[in-house]
């Protein structure tokens, strides 16, 4: 989807126009991500740009589409472009961390790892 939005069409509300442009950025992606992934990929990912123009455009993740649409509203813009690509992606493990566990802080060294009170702890 490439496609330019008036954000202050005469006779609408701004906010109302707003919405409707989130609403239809969420609507595409719902869709494209209802169609059937390819064979090896796992999920449908997003390649987006954002901008005043098109030619203002700068790549962002689609995490971030919504905040910096409100920003460029806030603004004071009159019309925004949106770029969405859709594209099969692969999830990429994490590498396992080997300090993970001696860093995590309920794995502390300085107490007793059991949950139940001593004696010597006051009732609630």
């Amino acid at each position: 989807m490439r496609k330019t939005y008036p954000l202050r069409p005469e006779g609408k509300h701004p906010d109302r126009v707003l919405d409707a442009v989130k609403h239809d950025i969420r609507k595409y992606m719902k869709r494209e991500r209802r169609r059937d992934v390819p064979e090896g990929a796992d999920f449908w990912d997003f390649d987006c740009r954002f901008g005043a123009t098109q030619d203002t455009a700068e790549v962002v993740q689609a995490s971030q589409l919504t905040g910096l649409l409100d920003g460029l509203a806030q603004g004071g813009a009159t019309h925004c472009y949106v770029e969405l690509l859709a594209k099969p992606a692969v999830w990429q493990r994490r590498e396992a961390d080997v300090n993970a566990e001696a860093d995590h802080p309920a794995q502390s060294a300085d107490g007793p790892d059991t949950d139940t009170p001593s004696r010597d702890d006051p009732p609630h």
